[in-house]
């Protein structure tokens, strides 16, 4: 029982060791498949506890072992399962020894054991997740490094979000400093109250950079108060974000925008950061929204607007909503399935935000897609084969409009944009994932099928 799982990392084995012990790597190695939630990491290998949040009240809590702490080579924890209705100790043996492996002065071998009343065949998927992710991060860090980003201080706003928390944790787990901006009195040491309408002259002191996520869910009836949500939360609060970046003088400034840009339809032209606004209420805001950023971008602050296509993640947003309905076989195509889906995995759009703040080449808009962008039968088949189920109940074109209204319908549900990313391929940027099927299956914990 139990599992040995290795891989090698092209990075010495120091700075391998060093992210693990940083704040951030427990949520960046969390399978987002799997019912669990970071709730606190641990502030040592040596003698702290990690724990995760279980359903039923549970609470998974890892603590390490001094007896076998040994930088850069090795640390371990064990698991005790503790809360309502927990089971003694004993009933769940896990013991988890990471060993960090000397393979070069430039790779490190990395090595999971885990001893467990728990099949292999059951673990794999979730190690197989762990050090993906490990790979991917640790080399996008190492580009970023290239570049002189290190060590930098980032104001966040969204950090609870579904972005800004993989953000967060990828870029404290990188070596940098995250101050969350956020709306209440601050609880934690890394937060500042932002007011949104009149923002703290000093709420950016001592910021190298600010990543601006927060706004209004678009999801819902586009009734006039949910499209005035939509808009007063994010055209207003990024202008005042932006005044006080160019007094504070950020060197840049990068804020969160959408492919909705373009319009709800626009055949099967292909979308570049080029192309014309299209029509529409979300045309509409974004372009305010963009705009909104121009205080900064006159004071000289560098300005990055990401336009963010369908984000896939089982954390949030559309396939958090479709997996389940796919996993009963419930699953299928909405109307004639012939709309355009430029969609990008939540580790890739991690990565676009993270080129923006240290690619000083990029400014203005930038499209965060995938470069295969798909038509919604096809997305409709691929996933449902990714689960192993049928696709056999398509969504005839009235049932959205039902729900979403008729706006919301053309603008949301039933959208076709076929967007690229002319921007991140002109400047080389390496995709963790160009294609929709092996996206699907990491993010689902379906690599080894």
């Amino acid at each position: 029982m139990g599992i040995e799982y290795a891989s090698v990392i092209d990075l010495p084995r120091s700075e391998v060791f060093a992210w693990h012990a940083r704040p951030g790597a427990m949520t960046r190695l969390a399978p987002p498949w799997q019912p669990v939630s970071p709730r606190a990491e641990s502030d040592s290998l040596c003698d702290g506890r990690a724990v995760l949040g279980l359903p039923g009240g549970l609470r998974w809590v890892a603590r390490h072992d001094p007896r076998e702490y040994d930088p850069p080579r090795r640390f371990v924890d064990a698991v005790t399962v503790d809360g309502i209705g927990s089971l003694p100790a004993g009933l769940l043996p896990w013991r988890h020894t990471h060993d960090f492996e000397v393979v070069d002065e430039t790779r490190t071998r990395v090595v999971d054991r885990v001893d467990a009343l728990v099949p292999a065949a059951v673990l794999r998927p979730m190690f197989a997740y762990r050090h993906r992710q490990l790979a991917d991060d640790l080399a996008a860090h190492a580009r970023a490094a290239g570049a002189g980003f290190v060590s930098n201080t980032v104001a966040v706003t969204g950090a609870s979000g579904t972005v800004g928390s993989a953000l967060a944790a990828f870029l404290s787990a990188g070596g940098h400093r995250v101050v969350r901006l956020v709306r209440h009195p601050p609880r934690a040491a890394d937060e500042r109250q932002w007011v949104t309408a009149d923002p703290a002259s000093d709420l950016l002191a001592g910021v190298d950079a600010v990543v601006h996520l927060a706004g209004a869910s678009i999801a819902g009836r586009f009734t006039e108060g949910h499209k005035r949500a939509i808009a007063d939360s994010r055209i207003g609060p990024t202008r005042a974000l932006a005044e006080v970046a160019a007094r504070a003088a950020v060197p840049v400034f990068v804020s969160a925008s959408a492919i909705g840009y373009y319009g709800a339809d626009r055949g099967d032209e292909a979308l570049t950061e080029q192309s014309a606004r299209g029509a529409g209420f979300l045309a509409d805001v974004v372009e305010g929204w963009e705009a909104a950023t121009a205080p900064a971008a006159e004071a000289g602050v560098r300005v990055v607007c990401v336009r963010t296509g369908i984000v896939q993640s089982p954390r949030g947003g559309t396939l958090r909503l479709l997996r389940p309905l796919f996993t009963a076989g419930l699953g299928g195509r909405i109307g004639d399935g012939r709309q355009w889906l430029s969609w990008i995995g939540i580790d890739d759009l991690i990565d676009v935000y993270h080129r923006a703040l240290w690619d000083t080449g990029l400014s203005g808009a930038v499209n965060a897609v995938a470069p295969q962008p798909v038509r919604n039968a096809e997305y409709t088949k691929v996933l449902a084969g990714v689960l192993h189920r049928p696709a056999l109940f398509p969504v005839p074109g009235f049932g959205p409009a039902l729900l979403l209204g008729r706006e919301g319908n053309r603008e949301v549900a039933s959208a076709s944009q076929r967007v690229v990313p002319a921007r991140l391929t002109e400047a080389g940027h390496p995709f963790r994932t160009s294609a929709l099927e092996p996206a699907l299956r990491h993010l689902l914990g379906r690599s080894a099928d």
